[in-house]
């Protein structure tokens, strides 16, 4: 009988049954519209991180990331490449030499990392072919030439054909300058790793280094991120005197934010679900004043408090019901949309985004994993907003209730 009466009240004024029903629907869109943007922004950042920064996996002497001194090399060779490219779980490989320099120019000087690479396989690792916005990068029958990023070329007023001066040190710790030609300007999403980073062939490097044709550092693409923590262990076992790093050991606050954002999501989801119940208790509220003289009358006639309680309870929870299907379907419908699309931020926030080495193009996804929590969010928000309505129906008095 409390379950027909409830039903039935819940129609007997359809507007603000369906200002509720909405409320929920839009608590529950707003919930899951924020954790589709983080995490399309966080896999967006990881997948940056890994297909075109550090790769799933480095390997380097155990001393050279203390101070980058050029003697610390590997002692593997060619070998070594075939060796890791072989495995069945492994994409790419490339090597590469890496020193700390200053860079000089006719408007002024800057500390860079020169990366010395074999443009070849670094395409395959990095895509550094595809951030290329100006030139035709490194030709490998040309000698010292150089890549440089967009905000160093614009800080230093480079252009492709401008000449520079590399200074940095040998493995004989003698300083060592070059000059160099830019035949390349690129762009990542990531502008402060920009600014730091320059690219030269590995073979002009290791000469003016003197290791020969040695190298500092060898990057690995995997197949499947699920693999990372296997191939780490499988080359740690095969070259116990080398340092074998995963991405999340490289770049610490990547992780770091993947494993903390999560936190911070669910503050402003628990605002939004606080603005939501504020609505429901409202709008319940709204509708008890309205329906005083009716309650008095179940009163007087013998209702119980509890069954009014839960006749109150009960029509909240079929609110609930009702809404929460509209908002998941919108959700979905929307994420779907947007992640083929992708939301360009890049008139509003695309220089903070690349700052952060963000993309300023968000492509959100559908959290299903979350849609749980999410859900459960949402009802016990709604089922915790109609008990204070619920308590002041129950504490009318009849003969009051009656007079109104």
């Amino acid at each position: 009988m409390i379950l027909q009466m409830a039903w039935r009240n819940i129609w007997r004024n359809k507007m603000r049954s369906l200002v509720i029903a909405l409320s929920v629907a839009i608590g529950l869109f707003a919930g899951l519209a924020v954790l589709a943007l983080h995490k399309g922004m966080l896999k967006s950042r990881v997948r940056t991180v890994i297909d075109a920064e550090v790769s799933h996996i480095q390997l380097h002497h155990p001393l050279f990331k203390k101070d980058y001194e050029p003697q610390f090399t590997l002692t593997g060779n060619e070998q070594w490449l075939n060796d890791i490219r072989s495995s069945a779980l492994v994409k790419a490989v490339t090597a590469r030499s890496v020193t700390q320099a200053m860079l000089a120019t006719t408007a002024g000087s800057a500390g860079v990392q020169v990366n010395g690479i074999i443009p070849g396989t670094e395409n395959e690792v990095s895509r550094l072919d595809k951030k290329m916005k100006e030139g035709t990068g490194l030709n490998p029958q040309k000698k010292n030439e150089i890549v440089v990023s967009r905000k160093l070329a614009d800080k230093m007023k480079l252009k492709t054909g401008s000449k520079l001066v590399l200074t940095f040190t040998d493995t004989a710790a003698n300083i060592v300058s070059a000059a160099f030609r830019v035949t390349g300007i690129y762009q990542t999403e990531n502008t402060p790793l920009d600014e730091r980073n320059v690219y030269v062939k590995i073979n002009d490097l290791d000469e003016l280094l003197g290791i020969g044709n040695a190298f500092h550092e060898i990057a690995v693409l995997l197949k499947n991120d699920d693999d990372l923590l296997t191939v780490q262990k499988e080359l740690q076992q095969k070259y116990p005197g080398v340092l074998v790093e995963s991405w999340k050991e490289i770049s610490p606050e990547t992780e770091l934010m993947v494993n903390t954002m999560d936190y911070y999501m669910y503050i402003i989801i628990g605002i939004i679900m606080l603005a939501l119940a504020f609505g429901i208790i409202n709008t319940m509220l709204m509708a008890i004043l309205e329906r005083t003289r009716e309650i008095g009358m179940m009163v007087a006639l013998g209702m119980n408090r509890v069954k009014l309680f839960l006749l109150v309870f009960l029509e909240t929870i079929f609110l609930t019901m009702i809404g929460t299907p509209f908002g998941l379907l919108t959700t979905w419908l929307a994420t779907e949309y947007f992640y083929k699309r992708g939301i360009d931020t890049s008139s509003f926030a695309g220089k903070t985004m690349s700052s952060f080495g963000f993309s300023s193009m968000i492509y959100p996804e559908f959290p299903a994993e979350e849609l749980v929590t999410v859900m459960l969010i949402v009802i016990l928000t709604a089922v915790f907003s109609c008990i204070f309505p619920a308590i002041k129906s129950g504490r009318l008095q009849p003969v009051e209730a009656l007079r109104k």
